[in-house]
């Protein structure tokens, strides 16, 4: 059999969010500057119906400056689309077409709220900001548009087969059919059990066995194939996938493709070493890392308690008024080594919240809620208090969830490697809370811890900004979670 090329065009996640910042920035400037000579074409207008003469008007276009400010738009604007860098999300032209939408209309906002309060009036060329947020959301709306063309193009030449038609095999097909678009066409399976021949796992057909795997290859134009074996692999079935790879075709594990798909580690589909491997392996964060964090901790702790002491009175009225006194409440929670701690947070439920003395996590419309309580935590203000743990270094802006330690010691019975959250500190927001909402089930956690785990497993300083910048956006759009 002839050697397969490898597939072109076969991207990563972190290289596909790359394209998109590139080509976002990109837009943003060539906006910018469209925008900078819409501003001065309007203001050579309004200078010729003043009846001012051709020379006068080029002089005082000469000294008419744009602000230094002006040319940082194209870095708000990608602020504003952060949302968007999810290359799944990205790959929705619905969600694409909203979330740019949703973008312009905050930048707008924003611009008017400064321009009400603006110092110079002359500082702030209304027309200019207008023009770029037109320019910027109609050129990026066509660049994404170009993206999701580019997307489901090298989709559609990618064809995935997946050795091993177990429960590995059918949560990856599950899996697979949530994703809209596809990522790419799944063929269907092999396995080396003759009864699975024939069947279907979901929609795919199990086509034939692993000894058959170069043929079917050579057949379907296969470019990737995924390894979806349960316990030990058959050492003909290892030899013929390694002699698949060495004809170009890609191999990787289904644990690997289940997280580039859903941001999420499948914790009931991992080797018995797999916490040794992934997380105790001190050299997977550096000191450097956790320096900085540390420091953009205590920076962002003082910030936040700048804010909690400005909306203290207003957050602290509004409690009383609708529900009395207390205002704040305290809680043990589970800390980094399970060590415990207390947080406070202002007080959102009924005063008799759990007065049978049963610890129950937060549920979706929650009947213990107050009203008051019900909107702070929709915009995160009833966290505010927290920014005092982080000061003191129990919490972390960024981390999973602290739950109180008689749900851990619960939630670890049924969970698979549920205590594996402990190893980082906890955050204020993190990977978990801005994917997933309220948790009411067992399946619920195992949920969120699969997005815990793989926060764990892959943080840096640039998955925390995504994700503190992802947290302001859940906050202005009082989605909160």
């Amino acid at each position: 059999m002839a050697n397969l090329q490898p597939t072109r065009l076969r991207l990563r996640p972190s290289e596909h969010r790359a394209l998109l910042f590139f080509g976002d920035l990109l837009m943003a400037i060539v906006s910018v500057f469209a925008a900078a000579y819409t501003f001065r074409e309007y203001r050579r207008y309004l200078l010729v119906a003043d009846g001012f003469k051709p020379g006068v008007i080029e002089r005082l276009l000469e000294n008419d400056f744009t602000p230094f400010w002006f040319y940082l738009l194209p870095l708000i604007w990608l602020l504003l689309m952060v949302e968007l860098y999810e290359p799944h999300t990205a790959a929705n032209w619905r969600k694409t077409i909203r979330g740019i939408t949703i973008a312009a209309f905050l930048g707008l906002v924003i611009y008017s709220l400064v321009f009400i309060i603006r110092v110079e009036p002359t500082s702030l060329p209304r027309v200019g900001v207008g023009a770029f947020l037109l320019y910027a959301s109609l050129l990026t709306l066509l660049w994404r548009l170009l993206y999701i063309r580019f997307y489901s193009s090298a989709g559609q030449l990618r064809h995935f087969i997946v050795v091993g038609a177990g429960k590995a095999g059918h949560t990856l097909a599950k899996v697979y059919i949530d994703q809209n678009p596809p990522p790419f066409n799944l063929v269907g399976y092999v396995d080396d059990d003759p009864q699975k021949l024939g069947s279907k796992v979901l929609d795919f057909p199990v086509i034939s066995q692993s000894f058959d795997l170069l043929d079917i290859v050579e057949k379907y134009k296969i470019s990737d194939v995924v390894v979806a074996v349960s316990g030990v692999i058959q050492g003909t079935t290892f030899q013929t996938i390694l002699d698949a790879q060495e004809q170009g075709v890609e191999v990787m594990r289904m644990p690997t493709l289940y997280e580039e798909m859903t941001g999420r580690v499948p914790i009931h589909h991992l080797e018995s070493d797999w916490i040794i491997r992934s997380f105790t392996d001190q050299a997977r964060v550096s000191g450097m890392y956790l320096l900085v964090k540390r420091l953009l901790d205590v920076i962002g702790g003082f910030v936040g308690l700048l804010i909690f002491f400005i909306l203290f009175p207003v957050v602290a009225l509004a409690i009383i008024v609708d529900s009395g006194f207390p205002v704040f409440y305290s809680q043990p929670r589970s800390g980094q080594g399970g060590k415990v701690f207390k947080i406070y947070k202002y007080r959102t439920m009924h005063k008799d919240a759990e007065a049978d003395g049963e610890v129950r996590p937060t549920e979706e419309n929650d009947p213990r809620v107050t009203r008051v309580g019900d909107f702070l935590r929709k915009v995160r203000l009833d966290e505010l208090p927290q920014f005092w743990n982080i000061l003191l270094g129990e919490m972390s802006l960024v981390g999973p969830r602290a739950e109180r330690p008689e749900l851990v010691a619960s939630f670890q019975k049924k969970v698979p490697f549920y205590r594996a959250r402990l190893l980082a500190k906890p955050g204020l927001t993190g990977w978990a809370q801005i994917n997933y909402g309220y948790v009411a089930t067992v399946r619920d956690t195992e949920v969120k811890i699969e997005y815990d785990l793989y926060y764990i497993k892959h943080r840096s300083l640039i998955m925390d900004f995504n994700i503190i910048l992802r947290t302001i956006s859940t906050v202005l759009s009082r989605s909160g979670r």
